[in-house]
């Protein structure tokens, strides 16, 4: 079968590996230190003391990782140039008493996590994963790789209405997942299950961060596979695209005029706000102990974060075919058709006519070509962690991405080109 293509595809295959294997933030941040791992990174952790060598370093927390490249010789106050995103995407939580059921059947309790596209999770096998913490304080992540749960659709011959006025879900009533049929239900079986599947002793697991995830896996769409199908595109790719970029110029050889960052952060679907949320302190204190582990003093943190630079890479909305009436008449952006730079006046972004010269000479010297979004007027314009890192470090921040359909469904659809030719646009502008 063919597979006409203007660009290599060997990044879009690592991306679908990326997205299979991060089915939750945990596992997404995991995948993404090992990766910075085999490029020469290592992990120091937050309770330690850092030094000031030169080369690759990551934290993780949670859900979120923040990875820098220190080139030889580096002053304290050389600058940084970040790339921000976020790991997580709207789903299906479950709830800290999850046991329940009803005529029969057994099923998870689950809490709504974010804006997801509820009618996007009807009817498809689900798979489970997360964290679990256990009894002596350590952690585990878990993954139920195969159909284990399903939300399934009332039959159209019981609601005649939805041909005409739409599906309607309630949140609380109608996303409850089965998984098993009976009527003794009982406090502990998910959790024993899990336990269970984990080779873990019964009675170990004392806390958990669980969600579902569809379990089909990404694959290449239409004749000439010029589209890629899906999960957690907004914003894995991004987060997968970064990695690979910091790698590259990590390895590259390059003589840096800055410090490369990568910064993936947790909970964007849900405000931000917490210790690995782009409007906690994460990023600020590991970029001040950067500083500081070089022999670096407040004027230097000052003077380095002043000649920082972010893009703050986020998936936004490719022109739909049906529905073109909802976009900017002037602004389309394609798929295939490059990065977009995200521009709002009303700050919704974090982009200004300065930030467009830095990205726009980033694609220039990667060859890359660049695409604007602009909402429409008469729709709301959503938001990233763009101006949450401007505002919050003082940080000159740029609002970038690729374009894709089907935002916040369970299974999201872009170009098979973007996330190559995103990538190699972090390159250009994490070499500086």
């Amino acid at each position: 079968m063919s597979e006409p293509s203007r660009f290599d595809r060997g990044h879009t295959d690592d991306l679908m590996s990326f997205l299979a294997a991060g089915p939750t933030p945990y596992h997404a941040v995991a995948s993404a230190g090992a990766r910075l791992e085999k490029a020469g990174f290592r992990q120091v952790a937050e309770t330690d003391a850092w030094d000031g060598s030169a080369g690759g370093k990551f934290v993780l927390r949670g859900g979120a990782i923040i990875a820098w490249y220190v080139p030889e010789g580096a002053a304290p106050h050389t600058p940084f140039r970040i790339v921000g995103a976020h790991t997580d995407s709207p789903n299906l939580r479950v709830k800290p008493r999850p046991d329940s059921g009803a005529h029969g059947f057994r099923q998870v309790a689950v809490e709504i996590y974010g804006g997801p596209l509820m009618n996007s999770w009807l009817d498809r096998d689900l798979g489970l994963a997360g964290r679990l913490s256990l009894r002596d304080g350590s952690t585990r992540l878990v993954d139920v790789d195969r159909p284990l749960l399903r939300v399934p659709q009332l039959a159209i011959h019981l609601d005649r209405s939805v041909s005409g006025e739409g599906l309607k879900l309630d949140k609380q009533r109608h996303l409850q997942p089965v998984w098993g049929l009976g009527d003794d239900v009982r406090d502990g079986d998910l959790i024993a299950f899990l336990e269970q599947e984990s080779g873990l002793p019964a009675g170990s697991v004392t806390g958990w961060d669980l969600m579902t995830y569809t379990v089909e896996p990404p694959a290449y769409l239409g004749r000439d596979h010029d589209l890629l199908a899906g999960p957690r595109m907004d914003n894995l790719l991004s987060v997968h695209a970064g990695t690979a970029a910091l790698a590259a110029v990590a390895t590259g050889g390059a003589d840096l005029p800055c410090i490369p960052v990568l910064a993936a952060f947790d909970h964007e679907e849900t405000g931000s706000q917490s210790d690995t949320g782009a409007d906690g302190p994460l990023l600020g204190s590991v970029l001040e102990r950067s500083v500081l582990a070089r022999g670096g003093s407040y004027e230097d943190r000052a003077r380095a974060f002043a000649g920082t630079v972010c893009l703050s890479s986020d998936t936004g909305h490719a022109v739909h075919p049906n529905y073109a009436e909802r976009h900017d008449p002037t602004h389309h952006p394609r798929l295939n058709g490059g990065p977009i730079l995200k521009v709002n006046v009303n700050n919704r972004y974090a982009t200004d006519g300065s930030g467009r010269a830095v990205f726009a000479a980033a694609c220039e010297r990667a060859g890359v070509p660049f695409q604007t979004f602009v909402s429409n007027n008469s729709m709301p314009c959503g938001t990233t962690i763009g101006p949450i890192t401007a505002a919050r470090h003082g940080i000159r921040t740029v609002d970038i991405g690729a374009a894709i359909l089907s935002m916040h469904s369970a299974r999201e659809l872009c170009g098979a080109d973007d996330p190559f030719l995103l990538a190699n646009a972090l390159v250009a502008f994490l070499e500086g």
